[in-house]
């Protein structure tokens, strides 16, 4: 069953999300739909549920019946191997909602799960209207139940460390921290200066806050994180006017160390994504596979050097545009290439990392949903790529194992 009739079928058991609700078990149609699936054919899944412990805010924001929806330049999800689900936290640019919400998505059921509801909305340079439940503490501005009082895009600053069951978010934003700490009633000076760095362990539906000491990077806008695991932890990577470097967060240690790609200077600078880029962590291969507009980079995680791999252009009909706002990219288990999602276009690219290529794709059945505000993910254990539309639930086979 494919299509439309699938969709009817499973829209026949839906329920709006409920407080109290709990994450249903899996859907057998949709993993029959799944199992039939071809390679290069696509197949609508229906209407996801959503379920949570709602409160006011989430519900204000109509967030129990839509899910998170992509937010602007927060679009990135994170593959949970030991979940067997995607995560997603980050906020929206401005409206209508900037909130510390983390979400769960779970494919065999199609269920959105909220897993932490939000706290109060923030404003886009302050702590919003409300902000009697923010304290000051130990240099962090953090809410009384322990998230991030400051919330920012994801950017590609977003990754999943299996090793500590635990989403990392680069949480750095425009506030006026000084300002806020001042109105709070406490110090600015007792600000901490370094980066923001922040942990969700889902397990425990818990946030907490890293305050390395220096050395540290830079935490810039639209910078990428990602966990590497020969390397240990997670790298923080920058290639602009502020900071030009790839530095490596050891979680345990809360310490950075600064990894001297291509040995810094003009090598790095020529050779490394600029920020906004997106891509993903090929464990075959020991790459960090990167696309930035036009360009693509290679990250050769033994050497810790980068390489840019191809140049391509607008007008030369073989490259996507790569941007976080605007398109997604991950790792495709069965063939190693990377799998783009280009929003603006609606189109799905393949790239090929031994060849360096990249190759637009015409996949058969369903045609992908067009809605503005989507997000998407590789599923590595229904090997597909979904794209979800609030909660209409897209999936793409690219290759079978």
């Amino acid at each position: 069953m494919q299509g439309g009739s699938l969709a009817l079928a499973l829209n026949l058991s839906l329920t709006p999300g409920d407080a109290t609700a709990a994450p249903p078990g899996p859907k057998a149609v949709v993993a029959d739909t799944l199992a039939a699936l071809k390679p290069n054919h696509a197949v609508l899944l229906g209407k996801a549920d959503v379920v949570g412990e709602f409160n006011d805010t989430a519900r204000k924001y109509d967030l129990h019946k839509t899910g998170p929806r992509g937010r602007d330049f927060t679009n990135k999800m994170c593959w949970a191997p030991d979940r067997k689900r995607a995560l997603f936290c980050g906020a929206n640019h401005a409206v209508p909602h900037r909130l510390n919400d983390v979400w769960e998505f779970d494919l065999p059921s199609l269920t959105w799960t909220m897993l932490y509801a939000p706290d109060n909305a923030r404003g886009y340079t302050d702590l919003g209207k409300d902000t009697s439940d923010v304290e000051f503490k130990d240099g962090i501005l953090i809410t009384k139940r322990g998230g991030p009082a400051i919330i920012a895009h994801t950017w590609w600053g977003l990754t999943y460390d299996p090793r500590h069951k635990a989403l990392l978010f680069m949480n750095t934003w425009v506030t006026d921290r000084k300002k806020a700490v001042k109105d709070l009633g406490g110090d600015p000076a007792d600000l901490y200066a370094g980066p923001p760095l922040w942990a969700f362990y889902p397990a425990d539906a818990k946030w907490k806050p890293f305050k390395a000491a220096k050395p540290y990077p830079v935490a810039i806008f639209g910078g990428m994180l990602e966990y590497i695991p020969e390397l240990g932890g997670s790298i923080w990577h920058a290639n602009n006017w502020q900071m030009r470097g790839t530095w490596l967060h050891d979680f345990e240690k809360d310490a950075w160390t600064d990894l001297k790609a291509n040995g810094g200077g003009v090598a790095f600078e020529k050779e490394s994504p600029e920020p906004e880029q997106i891509g993903y962590y090929d464990p075959v291969r020991k790459l960090v596979v990167v696309h930035r507009h036009y360009d693509t980079c290679h990250l050769d995680t033994r050497k810790v050097e980068w390489k840019k791999v191809r140049t391509g252009s607008k007008d030369d009909g073989k490259t996507p545009f790569g941007h976080d706002a605007r398109a997604v990219m991950y790792r495709d288990p069965p063939s190693g290439h990377g799998l783009l999602v280009q929003f603006e276009t609606n189109t799905l690219w393949a790239y090929d990392p031994d060849k360096a290529t990249w190759t637009k794709l015409a996949p058969e059945g369903a045609p992908m949903p067009t809605g503005g505000k989507r997000l998407g993910y590789v599923d590595e254990a229904a090997n597909v790529l979904v794209v979800i539309d609030g909660t209409t639930v897209w999936a793409y086979r690219y290759r079978a194992w």
